[in-house]
């Protein structure tokens, strides 16, 4: 059954895969936005996670709001809040967030602020859904792009990542946006845990770029509890699309490059 949704950061990495697929499912999609924009093949309603200002029209007749918005930590927890609140005053949609795998055990501040959100979400009295997914491919690769100027590529030593394509998670949602509210639903990764080192050759050999890879012992809690791998789900890879598939732009699987 179609469904109306709100989609808050849907001009975002996850936000751009999901969209289409859920105008192809046949639902009635809303886009948050803080200003205007131009017409697209869903609706932009305006709202400001920051202030909370005209959030509650933006939620009004919602069945399900998915809830993609982040700034890197430093207003997610005040902007889930207010949207908590228009949410609960404009009825009582599914609320689905986003989450990353691990965030309880790894001393970043980000994860902090996520988990921080996931309690709200759990204590809003709505019905809700959280999906925990490792990082995406996209990140592994803008680490390495970051870096692009320097005669060598740095990563960590003896960390891992299990990155997960950003359409498969999308997939998911889509898939949890048309059902009941599931509460905390299995985490997923991707299908393959590479070292870091082993991803930014892959990724240098992928667009032609001739650069040592270096593996540095970096300092600090955050790192260790990476090297511990609190940020991974081996019994999780839920995912099919491999680093190096999303580097081809594995056109089989929807991706393009």
């Amino acid at each position: 059954m179609a469904k109306r949704i709100l989609v808050t950061g849907g001009t975002g990495r996850l936000g751009r895969a999901l969209v289409p697929r859920l105008l192809d499912a046949g639902h009635d999609v809303r886009v948050l936005t803080r200003g205007r924009r131009e017409p697209a093949a869903h609706r932009w309603v305006t709202g400001d996670l920051r202030s909370g200002g005209g959030l509650v029209g933006a939620a009004a007749e919602a069945d399900v709001i998915i809830h993609l918005a982040t700034t890197n930590g430093r207003g997610d927890v005040a902007a889930t809040d207010n949207l908590i609140e228009a949410a609960k005053a404009a009825g009582s949609p599914h609320l689905v967030y986003v989450s990353i795998v691990g965030i309880e055990n790894v001393a970043l501040g980000y994860y902090r602020a996520k988990l921080a959100c996931e309690r709200l979400v759990e204590r809003s009295g709505l019905p809700w859904t959280i999906l925990r997914a490792t990082q995406f491919h996209d990140l592994i690769a803008a680490m390495c792009e970051v870096q692009r100027l320097l005669p060598v590529v740095l990563m960590p030593s003896k960390v891992r990542f299990q990155p997960i394509d950003v359409t498969e998670v999308a997939d998911q949602l889509v898939a949890f946006a048309a059902g009941p509210a599931a509460n905390r639903v299995p985490d997923i990764g991707g299908p393959e845990v590479r070292e870091a080192a082993d991803l930014a050759r892959r990724y240098l050999l992928a667009i032609g770029r001739r650069r040592p890879v270096w593996t540095v012992p970096l300092p600090g809690k955050a790192i260790r509890d990476y090297r511990a791998g609190h940020h991974i789900t081996p019994s999780r890879a839920a995912g099919q699309i491999t680093f190096d598939d999303f580097l081809a732009g594995d056109r089989a699987h929807g991706r393009s490059r």
